[in-house]
């Protein structure tokens, strides 16, 4: 590919983002008692959210559903056609719907709109046809049109899929904050998930403590008699307790394959300075990710005053030690 025809693409890439941008910024200004109202409706809700709508409608739904039953508000997705041949016995009185059109004439969708009323569950509608069949039968609307699509027909779904995706990350975040569900309630709904697992355990409780250190000053042989007893793979320097660098497996092959190195010298000499470390206070996937991003398989542990307290290694987060994500 060209730069002219590279510098085409990403200007029509821009295109989209910035068409799609209007219309997050035009529902959000268009926010009003609607959305309260909606809010009020779920907050309310003892029974479960059920979200339905078909195609890009319905895939929106299902994300949405998924989102609220993992931040505290139990959801589940219903298909409209398979809700007219009998799913609809899922739903509860005290159950709240909340149905995504655009148009707000989804026939599918519109169908099994009177057989919901009937039930007496609440109806929520995200719609971008205000005055649409969908919205006059709903309890609460809430406004999700937007300027124009993206697609250069404006036709196929693309800005008001964002733009309805956000507004139920919206109402999932109001969510959290009016039913007060923290970090503990987090972990109980992902017991056994990666994302869970990682809020479960800080670097403190994971760690190796008594590093194999050596001072700044000590010889390079030092250091490496410290680096083959330790078994992790690293020694940390220190100047006074504090963390002054690291030297690892790795950067001694290094050395070798560049053409050897005088023992006799400062470790100092030889070692990585100011190395990334983790600190006993962070959650064991913020270890994780430097280890992801840095391409490195250990790191130091520090506390407060940046001394260096213990070392955590990739084993201990990802299958040998105590913590594993799923």
């Amino acid at each position: 590919m060209n730069d002219e025809r590279k510098s085409t693409w990403l200007a029509l890439a821009r295109e989209v983002l910035d068409i799609e941008i209007q219309g997050l910024v035009a529902v959000r200004d268009r926010l009003d008692g609607g959305f309260t109202a909606a809010l009020d409706l779920l907050a309310r809700c003892t029974g479960r959210v059920v979200l339905t709508g078909i195609g890009k409608s319905g895939l929106v739904g299902r994300k949405i559903a998924a989102t609220l039953s993992s931040t505290g508000t139990p959801a589940f997705f219903l298909h409209p056609v398979e809700g007219a041949h009998g799913d609809m016995g899922m739903i509860r009185p005290e159950d709240v719907v909340v149905a995504i059109s655009n148009s707000g004439e989804t026939d599918e969708l519109n169908a099994i709109l009177p057989a919901l009323r009937s039930l007496g569950a609440g109806l929520v509608a995200l719609t971008g046809g205000a005055n649409s069949t969908l919205a006059e039968l709903a309890d609460a609307v809430v406004d999700t049109s937007v300027p124009r699509e993206a697609c250069p027909m404006d036709l196929a779904p693309t800005a008001s899929t964002t733009a309805v995706l956000a507004v139920g990350d919206a109402l999932a975040v109001c969510l959290i904050r009016i039913k007060d569900f923290g970090e503990k309630d987090f972990k109980r709904f992902h017991p056994g998930g990666m994302l869970g697992q990682r809020l479960q355990a800080r670097v403190g409780e994971l760690m190796h403590e008594g590093a194999p250190c050596v001072e700044a000053d000590a010889t390079f042989a030092d250091a490496l008699r410290v680096l083959n007893a330790g078994g992790l793979g690293a020694v940390i320097v220190t100047r006074a307790g504090l963390l002054e660098g690291i030297v690892t497996d790795g950067d001694v092959r290094r050395l070798v394959c560049a053409g050897g190195f005088d023992s006799s010298r400062d470790v100092a000499h030889y070692m990585v300075a100011g190395p990334k470390a983790a600190r006993v206070s962070h959650y064991a996937a913020q270890a994780l990710d430097i280890m992801e991003a840095k391409a490195i398989t250990v790191l130091p542990v520090v506390d407060e005053s940046d001394a260096v307290v213990g070392v955590i290694h990739l084993h201990d987060l990802l299958g040998k030690g105590r913590l594993k994500f799923a």
